[in-house]
């Protein structure tokens, strides 16, 4: 369990559901919803283990990261990449069988994505790791969307756009309360290159994509004003918090900021389903 990060699971599955409800324009049955969780937790659970088995070394010098399996030789590389991989091939096949092959060769994707390019190549080499490694976490809706419908649209690729502008805010006021574990071991998250008021600079511009692209889905997936009104006030409170930060570049409020920025994709997703619950009567 400790191996695949339970925590960074549950937030890729919130961004799976809603998307497949978007899709099948209602509720797109249990069996279903519960494969397509349960195969794409496997696939973020091996992606996980495969991050701890590359970054054993910098975990062992940071605090927060001490205590995980490979650090303290609860397991060996090799027992964490043998169960690694199992996942993954184990998640290729519920996907396959439960929903389609092209929905199990996104998830496969992500993985790849965030193994190859993100763990092995970004994230020691550049203060943009997670812009561009960020990718990897927003696969889920496109595996949601392609569970339902196998194929792929404009308007889940719009949803990958939400996540994709809502990933560097989020990371990096997590990452703020981080600094010297980062820097100890010489991974380059931008609150560690810059100052913080940099920072906040930067994750205020993002949150402005963030809500144009939030924006811009209500008339590309046909959603109504559950849905609008919805980001309209989330993508305020979050600007808000934003700007917030830059007046006050404390850890304490990047935090703030943190937290928020959870409740903001919950609710922002939830809302998609909502709207298309309450429109239809299903």
């Amino acid at each position: 369990m400790a191996l695949t990060k339970p925590r960074i699971i549950e937030l890729l599955l919130i961004t799976t559901v809603p998307p497949m409800v978007v899709a099948a324009n209602g509720w797109p049955g249990s069996w279903l919803v519960l494969t397509t969780m349960f195969g794409g937790a496997l696939a973020a659970g091996g992606a996980n283990a495969i991050n701890m088995v590359i970054d054993r070394d910098i975990d062992r010098l940071m605090p927060r990261t001490q205590g995980r399996p490979l650090v303290t030789g609860l397991l060996t590389p090799g027992e964490a990449l043998r169960f690694a991989l199992g996942l993954e091939v184990a998640a290729f096949a519920v996907l396959a069988v439960a929903a389609n092959l092209l929905a199990a060769t996104l998830a496969i994707a992500a993985t790849t994505f965030y193994v190859f390019v993100y763990s092995l190549w970004l994230k020691r080499t550049t203060s943009h790791n997670i812009v561009i490694g960020g990718i990897a976490g927003c696969m889920p809706v496109l595996v949601g969307w392609a569970a339902v419908t196998n194929s792929l649209s404009w308007a889940p690729l719009v949803m990958f756009a939400i996540i994709f502008a809502w990933t560097p805010p989020h990371s990096w006021a997590l990452a703020s309360k981080y600094v010297d574990d980062y820097r100890a071991a010489s991974v380059p998250m931008l609150p560690v290159v810059v100052t913080m008021a940099v920072a906040a600079d930067q994750m205020l511009w993002w949150t402005g994509l963030l809500v144009a692209f939030s924006l811009v889905l209500a008339p590309v997936a046909d959603l109504g004003w559950i849905y609008i009104g919805t980001a309209l006030a989330l993508g305020g409170g979050f600007l808000y918090m934003c700007q917030r930060l830059r007046r006050t570049p404390t850890q304490a409020m990047s935090m703030r900021v943190f937290v928020y920025s959870i409740t903001y994709v919950t609710v922002l997703f939830a809302s998609m389903a909502l709207d298309v619950v309450v429109r239809n009567g299903v």
